[in-house]
């Protein structure tokens, strides 16, 4: 059943949000009293929808949503609070909410809010079996607005390094995230790799970004950056956050325009130095059941330099993203 998740360290404002849930949605209701427990009640999957209040102690709303962001919690936020401060509606929403409501809440204000993100026509599809496969018309989507994003990305790393970039076909499929190496076996066949990790979140979206180099790369990108000093491990790293900074940032920009939303980036992870590739993302298997995963392959022309590109989208987001993308599909 789905479950919502009432964050507000006043009893009345909980009991108050809980009446004015629509009388006829069956979902289970669960309660906490400040960030803290309401963090700990999301990573118990007990608030797919969260409502919550800003101005709490322990935690307050905004570090929640923070923490929501970092860490790539499993969750659809709407702010329910009595700050209407300007500046309040768009912290929230830059730090990923769906939405923002004034206190006292009026139910015909939530049930209006709740059908703009179409939370119940989601939660209505909770018992339904999960996605086995991607259909061909939605794959086409996918790969057309990453298409799109590709070459943005692809035309800020030509103009920031002034060579010409090869733009891959984007490798669109739905995985088991435990599926990710099969995906990436080309490279784990080659040789060693360096990659980083940055989560992204939208509104009803949540995903997470791998920027993968050839360790042979580091050579030619130093030539190419006119890299004079040693080429020690920390000027690869620098080098490596500089080139995943511009791909991701771009591509995600690109594909933000495309479904009209806006993703907010966590703080780019280390995942690894000159290791394989099963090493390299064995701390990101099974974080989510199923996957849409996008998988993009640069190339330096004229340079021995080679990068990827992996966006992992949950199954959850994708319903989202596909009604945001269903007007490609009309007649």
């Amino acid at each position: 059943m789905f479950s919502v998740l009432i964050c507000d360290d006043s009893l009345v404002a909980r009991k108050q949000v809980a009446k004015s849930l629509p009388k006829d949605w069956d979902v289970s209701v669960y309660f906490a009293k400040n960030g803290q427990e309401g963090i700990a009640a999301l990573k118990e999957n007990k608030g797919q929808l969260l409502l919550l209040d800003l101005n709490m102690p322990i935690m307050d709303g905004y570090q929640v949503l923070e923490h929501i962001q970092k860490f790539n919690l499993a969750t659809k936020t709407i702010v329910i609070s009595g700050d209407i401060q300007p500046e309040a509606h768009e912290r929230v929403k830059k730090l990923g909410a769906l939405d923002f409501i004034e206190k006292p809440v009026v139910p015909a204000k939530l049930e209006a809010v709740l059908d703009k993100w179409q939370i119940r026509a989601l939660s209505s599809e909770d018992d339904e079996p999960e996605l086995t496969q991607l259909a061909p018309e939605m794959r086409d989507c996918y790969q057309e607005i990453t298409n799109i994003a590709m070459g943005q990305a692809g035309d800020n790393l030509a103009r920031m390094l002034n060579v010409f970039v090869k733009l891959p076909i984007p490798n669109v499929n739905l995985i088991e995230a435990s599926e990710l190496h099969m995906m990436l076996q080309d490279i784990e066949d080659k040789e060693t790799v360096s990659g980083i990790c940055q989560g992204f979140v939208g509104p009803g979206v949540c995903g997470e970004a791998l920027f993968i180099l050839s360790d042979s790369s580091f050579g030619d990108v130093a030539k190419i950056l006119n890299v004079t000093e040693e080429v020690d491990d920390q000027v690869q790293l620098e080098m490596l956050m500089d080139a995943a900074n511009i791909l991701i940032g771009s591509c995600l920009n690109g594909l933000a325009t495309q479904l009209d939303m806006h993703f907010s980036q966590g703080h780019p992870v280390v995942l690894g130095q000159h290791c394989n590739i099963s090493d390299l993302i064995s701390t990101n298997k099974a974080r989510w059941r199923r996957t849409l995963a996008i998988e993009l392959s640069y190339g330096l022309e004229g340079y021995n330099v080679h990068c990827e590109l992996v966006l992992l989208v949950t199954e959850e987001s994708m319903k989202v993203m596909n009604a945001k993308l269903s007007h490609w599909l009309e007649d």
